[in-house]
Order: C-alpha cells, then structure tokens, then sequence
C-alpha cells in the first residue's frame, strides 16, 4: 500500500479534478461521509439519538471535510455542535466555504473562537459530549501550535473524552511524523485515500490512536500511478514474496547460509543469528567464529555446522581467515558477517577485504558495519548484491549524522543512503525502514515494545540470511524479513517487557504460517489496526 506525503496528496487531489472530472467538493463530501460513519459506529450512538456531537474546525479544508462531518450527523439525530477556530464565516473560501454553507442551511450554527470568552463556552459544550471530531490543522500543518489553536487543543487534551481527528490529528506532521506542543491527542483517526508517512512515525504516531483509511472515490488509477516511492508492507504483500518449499525438496535446495559472527564474550549474538537462519529455513547453516570460541558455539547450536577460524590472539581474527571464509562462502548462498565479531583492527581488516572480495550476497551487521567507517565507498564497488542492517547509532557512526536527525527523517535518509551505496538499507527502529538502492522505501507494520531487547537484531540478520539463501531476491528478501521478523516478536510476545531474543527465533514458524493463512490477520501497525472504510 503507497503512503504519501502532504504535496503528494495535494497533487492526487488536483489529478482527481484535473484530469478525472471530479469535483473537490464531491471529494471533500465523501471524506465527511466517511468520518460521520465512523462516528456513527461508536458505542454511545448506537441508537442514533440522544448523543451529543462537538466539531472543531479549522478554515480550510481538514475543516471542511468538517463541517461536511457535522451535517451528516446532525441529519443522523444527533445533538451536534460546531466551532470555527480563529475565524469566521465570511474568511473561509473554496469547497471548505461550500461545505459550510450547506451546514448553516442545514440549520446547524457555526460558533467562531475568536476570544478567550469563545473558548470558554466551547468547554462547556465539550463537557456534555459523548464526541469530539478535530477537523481544524490537516496535512498543511508545520512546526508548531500558536495563538487559539493552541488553547483549543489543551483544552480538548484535558477533557480525556474521545476524540476522531480528521485525516492528521491537529499538529501532527504528516510527513514525519513530528509533533507539536499541545498536538491532539486522538483516540482514531480516519485518514483520507492513502496513509501519510507520518501517521506511521514516532513520536506522532502515539497520537493517531486506531487508523482508519477512507476510500472517498479516489479512482485505483490514479492512486497507483502517484510519484510516492514509499510503501506499507502488509500481510498480502509479504504472502505473494514468500517461497512455498517443494513437497520434495531436500536441504540442499532450502539453502546454504553461511555466517561470521562471535568473539570472546559475544557468542550470543552469533548463536541466534545461526539458529534463527535455521528456524526461518535455512536448508544448511555454517557459522564461521574465531577458534577460541568454537568450543562453546559447537555446545550451544545443535543443528548448525560450527567452523573456527584462525586468530591472531583471542577475538583477534588473523589473516588466513578471510580466505577461509570466502572459500566457505563461494560455495553457499549468502554471507551474513558482522554480529558480535569483534571490532579490532586486524578483524576490521578481515572484514573489509571479504566485502572487497565477496563473491555472493552479502548480508552486513554490527560490528561488520562499524568496519565500514570511513571505508564507506567499498559498497558502490562491491559487485554483489548487498544489505545493511543499522541501528540508528550505527547509522549516525558511519554517516556522520546525529541520531535525532536520523529518527527524525528515517525515510529521506534510509533511502538516500541507499541509492548512494547502491546497497538496500535496513534502518532499525520503530518502524524499520527498507530503503532500496532505486530509492524506494517500505515501512514496516508489525512488531511490539518487548523486541526491544538485546539480540533482536541478530536474529533478523539470520531470518534475513535464510531468505536470500532460499532464493529471493535481496530486496524482497529485506522486507520480508523485517514483517516476519516483527510479526515474530508480536506472536512471542507475552506483555510489553520480558521477551528474549531467542524467544523472537523460536516464533518465525508460526508467523510465517499465520502469513500464509492470513487467519485473524489484518493490517497492523505497531498493534494498531488499520481499517478499511468505504
């Protein structure tokens, strides 16, 4: 599913006139219908009758689809109050004026905010309301809330009563997802056509609550023919990547994985890496660590092929291993390389030559990316097909920018990293990003706060391993790695706190079934649903 921007929901709205005949006000009533339907469905209205409805607008046309909203519910039997925030009538323009003319004939009043003494009385209303809709700042809103919008919005927050918002909940930033002081906080959010990117982005995705999308009559064409490059991964798309095993298949057909990982002291980080690669299918797992800790991995991992590689000192990996590992992996189908390998300068040596060498699909990690600060230019160079898996402090180490700036701007960094390294970019977080070298993006949909523990990473690094080396090509392989990886971490998951890593590996079966199935699945957005309205 496309996510767009604000300017590229602007420019699908001028199409839809431009070139489809179809009018903004035929649009912007749809959205209203949409919202009214959603409000409808609420328990306190199941009746139609008695409940008691405030709209808060803003001038254009969030307050529009707003004021659209308020006529269809005041036509349901409801007791439905409107407010324009810091205008009047005679300042709004365009369908949003239309919109409001019909509700005035309708015989609803408009009350303007325009004083401290308005604001007042509208807090009042929204003390007897069952419902408040936020129709006031849409996709247009930057930076921060001033003057009576302001206010508007405290007062609101400080009411806890529930609240639907109108496409982006006022000030929140819909393309990154930024917030303002004071931003709505709302408990559902109908979104209009396509989700915007920063609906799907911390920190202002804590204030979208349930999202819901809103078909309003968009024609399919022109939806999928806008310029966004960004992507919902959901369930579907993951089904149709994902290979079906042959009923004779043999391991040798699953794949060869090969994996570098492990030094003294961090041998867990290649234990899961090894055996998550094995339970998302991985026909034959080697793990290549240092000598001094085949030992202990060979104790641990029971189904995976544990090879020492020679070492100049404990940890400290020796020139004679780099050919070892490309002679191991020229014969395999991928190389995952970097969890827990240690960072010395010998090992970093090692690493940079395998990935100046590398003679199959290169799957880069942790200490595997630190190696590559400075050495960036290795990767446009490299004639194989690769991904990076960073954490934004990884990403900040190797790029130079600072870690809010990557949270803040993911997407635009993500991918243009990618297109600069010519390498697919896996950039942790919530949610992971999955950016390709053409500069297309995918936003992951499913995961928890429990995968937030140590080891979470290694063990996508071996999920991610053992689809490339089942067939898939790398780019797909990334971002279906990351849903079943999250979805993983969702099954798994008992509660917000206490999930092991291993315990992630250990689901990737059943959510790869749950996948195929699709039983009980629907879109989910960091446990948040995503529904369908027409």
């Amino acid at each position: 599913m496309k996510l767009v921007a604000a300017a590229e929901m602007q420019n699908i709205d001028k199409l839809a006139s431009e070139n489809y005949g179809i009018p903004g006000i035929v649009l912007m009533d749809q959205a209203a219908k949409a919202v009214a339907d959603v409000a409808l469905r609420q328990e306190n209205f199941s009746d139609n009758s008695n409940g008691k409805i405030v709209v808060f607008c803003g001038k254009g046309n969030n307050g529009g689809d707003g004021f659209g909203a308020a006529r269809y519910l005041a036509n349901a039997g409801l007791q439905t109050a409107v407010f324009l925030v810091n205008a009047t009538f005679n300042d709004l323009q365009g369908d949003a004026a239309l919109e409001a003319d019909m509700l005035r004939k309708a015989g609803i009043p408009i009350n303007s905010i325009l004083t401290e003494e308005d604001l007042s009385f509208a807090e009042v209303k929204s003390l007897r309301a069952d419902l408040i809709i936020d129709a006031m700042l849409g996709t247009g809103f930057k930076g921060e809330l001033r003057g009576l919008y302001k206010s508007v919005c405290s007062m609101i927050n400080s009411l806890e009563k529930v609240v639907l918002a109108v496409d982006v909940p006022t000030g929140v930033d819909a393309d990154f997802g930024t917030r303002a002081e004071n931003a709505i906080w709302a408990d559902m959010t109908v979104t209009m056509a396509l989700p915007k990117t920063g609906l799907l982005l911390y920190p202002g995705k804590e204030n979208v609550g349930e999202l819901i999308l809103a078909d309003i009559g968009m024609p399919e064409k022109l939806l999928a023919s806008c310029d966004s490059k960004k992507y919902l991964v959901t369930a579907d798309d993951i089904a149709q990547m994902l290979p079906v095993r042959k009923p004779n298949a043999h391991k040798g057909d699953a794949g060869r994985v090969v994996i570098a990982a492990g030094s003294p002291g961090f041998t867990g980080a290649a234990a899961m890496s090894a055996f998550a690669a094995v339970k998302a299918g991985g026909g034959l797992v080697s793990l290549l660590t240092p000598l001094s800790c085949r030992d202990i991995l060979s104790t641990k991992l029971t189904e995976v092929m544990v090879h020492g590689l020679l070492e100049r000192m404990p940890g400290v990996l020796g020139g004679a291993a780099e050919g070892d590992i490309l002679q191991r992996t020229a014969k395999a189908d991928v190389l995952a390389i970097g969890p827990g390998l240690g960072t010395s300068e010998n090992t970093t040596q090692v690493v940079l030559n395998i990935l100046k060498n590398a003679t199959k699909p290169v799957v880069i990690d942790a200490d595997a990316i630190t190696a590559l600060k400075g050495n960036m230019n290795i990767l446009p160079k490299m004639q194989v097909a690769k991904v990076l898996t960073p954490h934004p402090g990884e990403m900040a180490r190797i790029t130079g920018i600072d870690i809010s700036v990557i949270d803040r701007e993911r997407v635009n960094v993500a991918a243009h990293y990618a297109k600069e390294w010519k390498a697919t970019v896996v950039l942790k977080g919530a949610p992971t990003v999955v950016a390709l070298p053409d500069g297309t993006t995918y936003l992951n949909s499913t995961g928890c706060p429990a995968m937030a523990t140590g080891g979470s990473g290694d063990v996508l690094t071996g999920v991610l391993a053992a689809l490339i080396a089942s067939g898939m090509p790398v780019e797909k392989a990334a971002v279906a790695a990351v849903y079943l990886h999250g979805l993983a971490g969702e099954i798994a998951s008992e509660g917000e706190i206490g999930l092991a890593a291993s315990d992630i590996a250990l689901a990737i079966p059943k959510a790869r079934k749950a996948i195929y199935e699709q039983e009980d699945l629907q879109f989910s957005i960091y446990n948040t649903s995503l529904k369908m309205v027409k």
